[in-house]
């Protein structure tokens, strides 16, 4: 095997990339240093020097891959186009870590004792959310209660939108992103004195078009 000669952030994105490679096609069973030294063109010696073990370089993997899906509050001025484009987003580029997370990981959380959700919190940390951002613009304009607004519920549409893609070991449907948010997600979060009826949901292959309120087509009632 030639070796690549890689020096500091060049040398360590390859190998976690390399790393993350071979952890969605072979799974936590089959990952080895061995292959991933061979797969990123270098020596064991110079994976071992970063990550004294396997777990160790698998959770760097997660964790590189695991950047969030999107950066800034998508700004589209209504909360349900903003959260189904929130959703989309996370359809297209965190799908596959999803599915790795659940199915693939299974004897890394045996031999390290630790679940599921630890991994979520050494990955999430403290950083805020982007939902949270886009529920605060909604309580401004009015389309959110900050009452309603528990940890559960601001949860709620991750929740069931993880739940469909484990369920399948697929990325969810449009018209299955659009109805966790319009069926229940919108009615959990909106105040107490506006419509309740669902908005949009009409026509799932327009899933970012804006409700009546956010056309000013309704007066405003957050």
């Amino acid at each position: 095997m030639t070796l690549n000669r890689r020096r500091g952030a060049a040398l360590e994105a390859a190998l976690l990339s390399a790393a993350w490679d071979e952890l969605v096609e072979k799974g936590y069973d089959g990952f080895t240093i061995e292959s991933v030294a061979e797969r990123a063109q270098t020596s064991r010696a110079v994976v071992y020097r970063r990550w004294a073990s396997k777990p160790e370089l698998v959770r760097a993997a997660v964790e590189r891959s695991a950047a969030p899906a999107m950066s800034e509050p998508p700004h589209t001025g209504s909360l349900r186009s903003d959260v189904i484009t929130i959703l989309q987003e996370a359809n297209r580029r965190r799908a596959t870590l999803a599915v790795v997370i659940a199915a693939r990981l299974g004897t890394y959380f045996a031999e390290t004792g630790s679940s599921i959700a630890d991994l979520r919190a050494t990955v999430m940390g403290d950083r805020s959310t982007v939902m949270g951002a886009v529920l605060d613009e909604a309580v401004e304009r009015g389309e959110a209660d900050p009452a309603k607004l528990t940890p559960r519920v601001t949860d709620v549409a991750f929740d069931l939108f993880r739940h469909e893609l484990l369920m399948t070991y697929k990325p969810v449907p449009d018209d299955v992103i659009a109805s966790i948010v319009d069926e229940v997600f919108l009615p959990l979060v909106r105040p107490s004195n506006e419509n309740s009826g669902v908005t949009g949901g009409g026509n799932p292959a327009d899933l970012s078009q804006p409700d009546a309120r956010s056309e000013g087509l309704e007066p405003p009632t957050s």
